[in-house]
């Protein structure tokens, strides 16, 4: 590509796009900072593209995309094998628009993301552009190279698989901030009842400190244990600290500052009312995108 209006041509098909391309690699990876690349690796070869060979320039920006991402992903998959404790999606501080639209929102929420990461690569792919991108099947199996056919069974498989592990009903963000509000109250006051209303008898407990920050280095499951621990640790701090709201992931969700800085995000699940699950980020590498809004889009 040498002209200067191809160039041109190549920058504005690729801007016009980069916040789906984002989007799409943050869901395989679960990691911003990996998405990143993988978007910058995406314009490198763009712009080695023939633009004239090419019908549909949105298509072919994604499978770019999607195969620098599965590349990614298959390298992530052997570092997690020796992160130190639960490895969780890295947060990210959302737009307005992304709590608005219930499909995205749910796609990017820490509890799919989590179903997601107990897929295989290629399953991950073609659950996320069949499912949440809603990519033809032609496209997809140009993307991961596999048939058309092959690529229908893989996504009925991925289907069924998430749906056996996603949560059950989509909840509204009034209900996930009043939960979340509740359990702050409860934590502010030190109310280990409050703290057993608000939570699900089977609530699930995840901490990622990546061996940086003290985290639990296995999930931990019940709503007394849950309670005890986080009512035990708190009370035991004697740093100040300080509880705020934040959207994360297109959810409502809670920032911790330790004597002025920031600590940990807690995520949360919920589903009728109480919290199902606790997602708490404290691995400084994973705390980067909260400074300033990321944009996430479907389309």
């Amino acid at each position: 590509m040498s002209d200067a209006n191809t160039v041109d041509r190549a920058t504005e098909a690729f801007v016009a796009c980069r916040n789906l391309l984002f989007t799409v690699a943050y869901e395989m990876l679960g990691s911003a900072a990996d998405a990143e690349d993988v978007v910058q690796e995406t314009w490198l070869r763009w712009v080695e593209v023939d633009l004239e060979q090419v019908r549909d320039q949105r298509a072919y920006l994604v499978r770019i995309t999607t195969r620098q991402a599965l590349n990614r992903l298959r390298t992530m998959s052997r570092r997690k094998e020796s992160y130190v404790g639960p490895w969780l999606p890295e947060p990210l501080l959302t737009t307005p628009d992304v709590a608005q639209d219930v499909e995205l929102a749910e796609s990017v929420s820490m509890a799919v993301m989590l179903v997601l990461e107990t897929l295989s690569p290629t399953e991950r792919a073609v659950f996320v552009l069949r499912e949440v991108f809603d990519v033809g099947y032609d496209e997809i199996a140009a993307a991961v190279d596999k048939t058309p056919a092959a690529v229908r069974q893989i996504a009925h498989r991925a289907r069924r698989h998430v749906d056996a592990r996603r949560p059950r009903t989509v909840v509204s963000q009034r209900q996930t901030r009043a939960a979340v509000e509740s359990f702050v109250r409860a934590l502010e006051g030190g109310d280990l009842q409050g703290l057993l209303d608000v939570l699900a008898p089977d609530v699930v407990y995840m901490g990622d400190g990546g061996g940086v920050k003290h985290a639990a280095l296995r999930p931990i499951t019940g709503a007394d244990k849950v309670a005890r621990l986080l009512a035990g640790g708190f009370a035991k701090n004697t740093i100040p600290l300080a509880f705020g709201p934040i959207m994360i992931n297109g959810s409502p969700a809670l920032t911790i500052h330790l004597n002025g800085e920031l600590d940990s995000i807690i995520a949360a699940r919920v589903e009728d009312g109480r919290i199902t699950g606790l997602y708490a980020v404290r691995n400084p590498a994973k705390l980067s995108r909260i400074a300033s809004e990321t944009p996430l889009t479907l389309r």
